[in-house]
């Protein structure tokens, strides 16, 4: 796959002091700045610039980052992009354009790829779980997917197919596309919503371990931060935890994704929404509180 991750994500928020604060105790790298008005964070595999944050009126994504192998293949996402109908321009070794609907800017660079996962330290006999007495700060190794409410769906949907070159890996029936831009199951998720929103940002740790510390970490004298979880999801399989920023926007650690290596191996699904187990879907993670507000900070 010419495609092979997310490199980064731009968050606008109204209120970006709160803001960097939370994604501080979230465990991501912030980085000094070196743009008036550009906050960034890293993480330990995705390297110092996955996530970048902004001041805007109301909460949104703004733009999103995506890696691939060389130059030939911007070329071919901009012919791509015009059957479409969608502009681009390719300045060097990135490619710029944006999606129809949501307004995003999307932005395909030439990128160097995740390293491989280590090896899960063994639970030898005899001895502790050597995550039992683990009390170093939970680093997220990258940034894994966004979910994307968007009022057009299938319209944004056939963008990042169609025309960026993402592969569908599962859906859910009259919800979502699940599309993949990498071995992950999924990279970008599209659902149907009365406004263009971001539904969630998600990043990967490396067990559930590491997802039980680092929730326990962001919900230290913030009860208010939980979400959903702790749980394991049926597409994609990944176990989760869902957390709110002081924005409002979702965010999720998550672990043992599925991995599609072998495309002609993987056959797409249309599913039921919900998890193999865990506490019960709360009411905000299909409508959001502040949908009202979204929507009428859209007009």
């Amino acid at each position: 796959m010419s495609l092979h991750r997310l490199t980064d994500i731009t968050l606008g928020v109204p209120n970006v002091a709160e803001t960097l604060e939370y994604y501080t105790s979230y465990g991501l790298i912030p980085q000094e700045p070196t743009t008036p008005g550009e906050h960034w964070f890293g993480t330990v595999d995705g390297g110092p610039q996955q996530l970048r944050i902004v001041e805007t009126p109301i909460r949104r994504l703004v733009s999103v980052g995506i890696g691939a192998e060389d130059q030939d293949d911007l070329g071919r996402i901009a012919a791509s992009l015009k059957r479409f109908g969608a502009t681009s321009e390719v300045n060097g070794d990135r490619l710029q354009t944006t999606e129809p609907v949501t307004g995003l800017s999307v932005t395909v660079s030439v990128a160097p790829h995740i390293p491989a996962k280590p090896d899960p330290k063994p639970h030898l006999p005899n001895h502790r779980a050597p995550s039992v007495f683990n009390n170093e700060p939970v680093r997220p190794r990258k940034l894994g997917h966004v979910f994307l409410g968007s009022t057009d769906a299938p319209t944004t949907q056939r963008f990042f197919t169609d025309g960026i070159g993402f592969k569908i890996s599962d859906e859910v029936r009259d919800a979502a596309t699940f599309m993949r831009c990498s071995t992950d199951h999924h990279n970008i998720v599209v659902g149907g919503s009365p406004v263009n929103y971001l539904h969630h940002s998600s990043w990967e740790v490396a067990d559930v371990d590491e997802i039980g510390r680092a929730a326990k970490a962001v919900l230290e004298g913030h009860p208010e931060r939980h979400t959903w979880g702790f749980g394991r999801l049926a597409i994609g399989s990944n176990y989760f935890y869902y957390l709110r920023d002081p924005a409002g926007n979702q965010c999720e650690y998550y672990c043992g994704m599925d991995e599609i290596t072998e495309d002609q191996l993987w056959k797409p699904g249309v599913h039921e929404v919900g998890a193999v187990w865990g506490p019960p879907l709360p009411p905000s993670l299909i409508r959001p509180d502040d949908l009202a507000e979204l929507m009428a900070g859209s007009h």
